[in-house]
């Protein structure tokens, strides 16, 4: 039976996923949404992941989905797991021996979000509240929900840490960016993919938090994209 790991991003809350899961759930699928211990100062990417693999439990047949930041997270998985297939939804791409703090300036993100704001119209600098970068196609209710919950905490020990890999794991990888997405613009993910990964990004409508915004669309594409991959193993 396939069952899908949610990895979530900075803030680790598995709630992130929480419309997602009932999506997939009723295609038949099982879900294992992650709580990540990001307000844990002596947590970092090996504590990350391995909180993944203790959600994992003795399951197979594993789908991970990486969010953001757990883009750093999800490879180290595939390292201690057997994985069917990873799938990058808006996320980080790390480089061997990068750290998630070092990532920003080496792939130019700063700029790409004021090119960005620039071609949307928007200023940057006036717009940069949480609700703009992230949640400008999210329901309100949702977003009003996210509110309530309270900030995220996230330590930045695993932005420290070098992400530890020599390469990307032999797993089959797709990646999933939302056209719409602010803090992660499209065209520098399509460049930053291609460099670090050497495959094109495919493409949803949405912005950063598109579980929240597109979940039954998002479970269609990822749903596509496991049907592929075990048509190829059959053939």
């Amino acid at each position: 039976m396939t069952t899908y790991v949610l990895i979530p991003g900075a803030g680790g809350d598995a709630w992130y996923w929480h419309l997602l899961v009932p999506e997939l759930r009723e295609r038949g699928l099982e879900t294992v949404a992650v709580d990540l211990p990001a307000d844990d100062d002596s947590a970092g990417l090996s504590e990350y992941s391995d909180a993944v693999v203790r959600a994992i439990g003795d399951r197979t047949g594993l789908v991970l989905v990486a969010q953001s930041l757990g883009g750093f997270t999800a490879p180290l998985v595939c390292e201690q797991v057997s994985v069917d297939l990873l799938v990058m939804l808006n996320a980080m791409v790390p480089s061997p021996g990068e750290s998630a703090g070092e990532w920003w300036a080496n792939t130019g993100h700063a700029k790409a979000r004021v090119e960005q704001a620039a071609r949307d119209g928007r200023d940057l600098a006036a717009d940069e509240d949480l609700r703009d970068a992230f949640f400008q196609d999210v329901p309100p209710e949702v977003t009003a929900e996210a509110w309530a919950r309270g900030a995220p905490s996230q330590s930045g020990t695993p932005f420290a840490q070098p992400w530890p890999l020599p390469r990307w794991p032999e797993v089959p990888t797709r990646f999933l960016q939302s056209r719409d997405d602010r803090f992660f613009p499209v065209e520098f993910q399509r460049r930053v993919v291609e460099e670090r990964l050497g495959i094109t990004p495919d493409e949803i409508a949405g912005g950063h938090l598109v579980a929240l915004s597109r979940p039954k669309e998002l479970a269609d594409r990822l749903e596509a994209y496991r049907e592929g991959i075990a048509g190829e193993a059959d053939g």
